[in-house]
């Protein structure tokens, strides 16, 4: 029989604070899947109309799937959350656009009517995990030639793609990460941010007393609030002498966690779930390995195709900032200043932090606040790139909208 497709709307989304990878960072003695779990208990919190027992899956994405991160993450996360042991989950991995991906995925068989409200999220520990530890890349990479082999090593791909625009200076990064760190200190002064965080109980152990005592984690570690041209420019260029990629001008190595509820439009409304934004369309496209940075433009162009849109169409634009000439290649790429007052209002990864498989949903989580904020726009872009050569893009729209269906 033949199956309508069904609508797919995002209900609603948390994080953790993001935290510094490290000995030093809030997370140091906190467990990955204890901050997942946070995140889940929270969205339960949150929307008390829906039956635990409802949810149909639990997809949570992690980078590193091993230690704490391993075990089929979705499904123990979802019993250590609570959930009723009836609700099934599972792991998926796709590097940086982990979250993202199982919101995708999940919005899929939402449609399909397989499922009608799913809980997606992603979680990284950088400082328990690093990205690539414990794995083995075959040698065929790099012998036969198949991709460059700077391209296992994120920061250098971000200086190809420095060669590849030579008109983004390092001037011009760093001059848009001090504008990332500048909105995200007004968002949080603004009180935008802090309403989708859950406070996080951190055991510390102080460095200099070696005393160990409890604290509560409520806001984003890695920020620099302040951060000034001079402060930058002085900063190492640690990928290639007198490159252009510093840490001041790139997101950091970080631990954190996101979860979202992604249901059906007919589902949420009858369960009386908020309809916080729409999916219209998304892609996910390979770019050569080396040039990473590059995959958000082919990835929209192609989400933007199946929808039947324009760039110009877009009103409002989540771009992560893994590093600033990856957003900076995509503005340029499509004619958009480097200080268009839709892109990143509330800041970015280079503020917040950026753990790798949790960032897509931090990512929907601030368009949803921006699309409430603004009825005035009716679609909005989420849009990252990934590890070893890879964009994702997501096209969102408003239901808020002041000429659109209510």
């Amino acid at each position: 029989m033949p199956r309508t497709v069904r609508d797919v709307v995002f209900v609603d989304g948390v994080r953790t604070p993001f935290g510094k990878a490290g000995p030093k960072g809030i997370y140091h003695e906190t467990r990955a899947d204890d901050l997942v779990v946070k995140a889940v208990r929270e969205l339960l919190r949150r929307n008390p109309g829906l039956d635990p027992a409802r949810i149909d899956e639990v997809a949570i994405a992690a980078t590193t799937q091993i230690g704490d991160q391993g075990l089929t993450l979705g499904r123990t996360a979802g019993i250590l959350a609570g959930l009723p042991q009836s609700v099934p989950g599972y792991s998926i991995d796709r590097m940086c656009a982990g979250a993202m991906t199982a919101v995708t995925t999940t919005a899929g068989s939402i449609a399909f009517g397989a499922y009608d409200v799913v809980v997606a999220g992603g979680v990284e520990h950088m400082g328990r995990h690093p990205m690539g530890e414990g794995v083995d890349p075959n040698p065929r990479f790099v012998s036969e030639r198949l991709v460059d082999e700077s391209a296992l090593f994120m920061g250098m791909t971000a200086e190809n793609l420095h060669d590849r625009y030579p008109s983004i200076t390092k001037q011009r990064a760093d001059e848009y990460a001090v504008r990332s760190q500048e909105k995200a200190a007004k968002a949080y002064a603004d009180g935008s941010i802090q309403q989708d965080l859950v406070p996080i109980s951190v055991r510390r152990t102080t460095p200099e007393t070696g005393e160990t005592g409890w604290g509560l984690a409520t806001e984003d570690e890695p920020m620099r609030p302040g951060t000034t041209l001079e402060n930058l420019a002085g900063l190492k260029t640690p990928f290639r002498p007198h490159g252009r990629v510093t840490a001041g001008n790139a997101a950091g190595l970080n631990d954190g966690a996101t979860a979202s509820l992604i249901a059906s439009e007919e589902f949420a409304r009858e369960a009386g779930l908020p309809v916080r934004m729409r999916l219209v369309s998304f892609a996910y496209t390979g770019v050569e390995p080396e040039v990473m940075g590059y995959g958000p433009i082919p990835a929209t162009e192609k989400a933007l195709a199946k929808a039947g849109l324009t760039i110009g169409d877009i009103g409002l634009f989540e771009i992560n900032e893994a590093f600033a000439v990856q957003v900076l290649a995509f503005l340029e790429h499509y004619g958009i200043a480097d200080d268009d007052a839709r892109v990143n209002q509330y800041g970015g990864a280079i503020a917040f932090g950026h753990p790798l498989a949790s960032s897509g949903v931090r990512l929907m989580t601030q368009l949803a606040r921006q699309f409430e904020a603004q009825p005035e726009v009716r679609y909005g872009l989420t849009t990252m790139c990934v590890g070893f050569g890879m964009g994702a893009s997501v096209i969102w729209e408003n239901p808020h909208f002041a000429g659109g269906a209510q």
